[in-house]
């Protein structure tokens, strides 16, 4: 999954990308408000972590812009500013939730997850399919409730791919998803992550979970008779 991070403060910054980051999030950090609008507006976030007081351009005008421009990223504004008035202000120019400083670093993460799985459609942390079970809370994926060992850059995408089960999502979108904005990618490397997650996943090649469709990309699917499960997509 991946995070945009609006935030003047420096230890902040560096606070909120270590929490996330050790949950496989990959997070992108703007220091101000006009670059934190250029980034939402240029690249595919799943969820927007958004201050009020920021330099060049408000957060609350930052996401204004974002949905006068069709941008449903959902944002969760991080501020200290507690009134209930500026909440509602919040709220009602576009943020879908509102968390005040100072804050749990828990709390923070199960908002940010819980707007992420709604986003996806997605009403628990536990995502069933067939007989595999991917914890977004616990950061794990299980088969036939059997751990399986997996690097960041193979949770976050097999994430992905099962928060969209059934849809066909290109090379490109994973890309984007999966890497922090200055990270050095290589175009092969989506191609080397889904053959290693489908060794660990389907070790027999009987369930095939995970699907190239030519010339699109790469779709996570179940068949109806697979395991335990019914059918995803």
């Amino acid at each position: 999954m991946r995070l945009l991070l609006i935030e003047d403060e420096p230890a902040l910054q560096t606070q909120v990308r270590q929490l996330f980051s050790q949950r496989h999030w990959s997070v992108d950090i703007a220091g101000d408000g006009k670059e934190g609008a250029y980034l939402g507006r240029e690249n595919p976030y799943d969820v927007a972590i958004v201050d009020l007081g920021l330099p060049q351009l408000n957060g609350m005008d930052v996401i204004k812009q974002w949905r006068q421009a069709g941008n449903k990223v959902p944002v969760l504004i991080l501020t200290a500013r507690d009134h209930w008035q500026q909440k509602v202000e919040g709220l009602e120019a576009g943020a879908d939730d509102y968390l005040t400083k100072p804050f749990q670093p828990e709390e923070l993460l199960a908002r940010v997850n819980a707007l992420a799985r709604r986003a996806a459609g997605q009403a628990t942390s536990v995502l069933n399919a067939g007989p595999f079970a991917l914890d977004t809370s616990a950061q794990s994926l299980a088969r036939d409730k059997q751990a399986l060992t997996l690097t960041s850059f193979e949770y976050r995408l097999i994430e992905f791919l099962m928060l969209h089960n059934g849809k066909v999502i290109s090379k490109s979108q994973l890309t984007e998803h999966i890497y922090e904005q200055d990270f050095d990618r290589d175009s092969n490397v989506i191609e080397v992550l889904v053959a290693r997650l489908r060794k660990k996943m389907d070790p027999d090649g009987k369930l095939q979970p995970l699907r190239t469709v030519r010339g699109q990309g790469y779709q996570f699917s179940i068949a109806a008779d697979a395991g335990t499960g019914k059918r995803v997509d």
